[in-house]
């Protein structure tokens, strides 16, 4: 970048505009130019911002005079984040924003990390926070914020806290003075969208070099929730053109209270937006709970089972329970618009329901496969295959199909 970069600076002013200002200028000193964005409302406002709390609120929907008439966070946060999300959007549009950084508490962290999900993957998102030593799954979700513990609190200037700022300020000026484009390398060849997970890797990863020699790039997400929902944003955001959903345990978790869960809208997104699919239902035969070490929960006592590590307990799912994830599938896919075939390996959907696994279930596997086709809407053709789920021939036989897709 030969332009100084712009990095928004998202802070309630009210109670960090020194803090902010600190910010500000060693943005500038590390080669950037400082955007500072107000979203506090209920303290006396702060000075130097290019969008304070009065444009915030406006783009927002309300005027700041109607929130101070009655100042609570539980109202004005709302109206803040859609204000400063609204007013980044069109800096972004106009080329004038190039990284954020958010400072805050258990108010700042969630508000200011709200605003940062409305931005585009790959662009600089750091979050100093004084909870970032803690569960942070809330605030980052499925988008790329950096999370910066702040160790101390963010209340006035301290010798910690000029450090801890300033290796804040340096870091998003140097992510986006050196950024890299999430671009494809050949435009003529959408970029292919993966699901995995570690039952799968083996298939994953020759599919991953099949894709490659027939001139694809791919990315492989893993399917444990967050990983299926990011690769279907990243179908809405335009970056992933094909859809290898290898993996579709996070369905089965979500019906059974797993740790995989993905949501309502998983499997809906690609049939939606029309994208080429192959799909096969990897590691859907069972779901993932997390247990005291090496503890069999009573309610799966009388289900096959495996410890995927210690405290990762992975029972198989009844012949009813099976039916049930099928009959979710199906429902899923019924907005299909584009071409979409489901592949079925009839000896394992994973390494292990396969012979010798610990998962192996021929009748009640056969079943899930039989009711898997029967859910599946017209708009979606059905291929079985003698064949595991990570063996050479049927990877092969998906990635061929999806390429037969692509290039329909």
């Amino acid at each position: 970048m030969s332009e100084p970069p712009i990095i928004a600076v998202i802070a309630t002013l009210d109670t960090k505009a020194q803090e902010a200002a600190y910010v500000a200028n060693r943005i500038e000193d590390a080669g950037g130019v400082a955007l500072l964005v107000d979203i506090g409302v209920i303290g006396e406002a702060g000075n130097g911002a290019q969008f304070d709390r009065a444009a915030v609120a406006q783009a927002g929907g309300t005027p700041l005079d109607e929130l101070l008439l009655n100042p609570t966070r539980q109202c004005a946060s709302p109206v803040m984040i859609a204000g400063a999300r609204a007013l980044l959007a069109k800096a972004l549009a106009e080329g004038n924003l190039h990284g954020v950084i958010g400072m805050g508490g258990t108010q700042g962290t969630p508000n200011c990390c709200a605003i940062m999900r409305s931005l585009p993957y790959g662009m600089p998102k750091l979050m100093v926070s004084t909870i970032a030593s803690g569960d942070v799954g809330p605030f980052v979700d499925i988008k790329d914020i950096t999370m910066m513990f702040s160790v101390g609190d963010i209340l006035g200037l301290n010798p910690l806290l000029r450090s801890m700022l300033s290796n804040a300020a340096a870091a998003a000026v140097g992510m986006a003075k050196h950024a890299i484009p999430i671009v494809q390398s050949d435009s003529d060849k959408p970029l292919i969208g993966i699901t995995n997970l570690g039952v799968l890797t083996d298939g994953t990863m020759h599919a991953v070099e099949r894709f490659r020699e027939r001139g694809y790039e791919s990315i492989v997400f893993h399917a444990v929730g967050s990983g299926g929902r990011a690769m279907e944003q990243l179908m809405r955001e335009g970056v992933i053109g094909a859809v290898f959903d290898y993996a579709l345990g996070e369905i089965s978790d979500e019906l059974f209270e797993g740790l995989r869960a993905a949501g309502p809208a998983r499997l809906t997104v690609a049939g939606a937006l029309g994208l080429p699919q192959v799909l096969c239902p990897g590691g859907s035969e069972h779901i993932g709970l997390l247990v005291e070490p090496d503890t069999v929960p009573d309610e799966w006592a009388d289900h096959l089972h495996v410890f995927h590590n210690p405290v990762i307990f992975a029972p198989r799912l009844s012949v009813n329970q099976l039916a049930t994830v099928a009959e979710v599938i199906g429902e899923r896919l019924k907005g299909t618009t584009g071409h979409a075939t489901m592949m079925l390996p009839e000896q394992g959907v994973s390494r292990y329901s396969v012979v010798d696994g610990p998962l192996y279930d021929a009748v009640g596997e056969r079943a899930y496969l039989d009711a898997i086709e029967s859910a599946m809407p017209s708009g979606v053709a059905v291929i079985r295959m003698d064949a595991t789920a990570e063996s050479v021939d049927f990877v092969n036989a998906c990635v061929d199909r999806l390429i037969e897709h692509i290039e329909a």
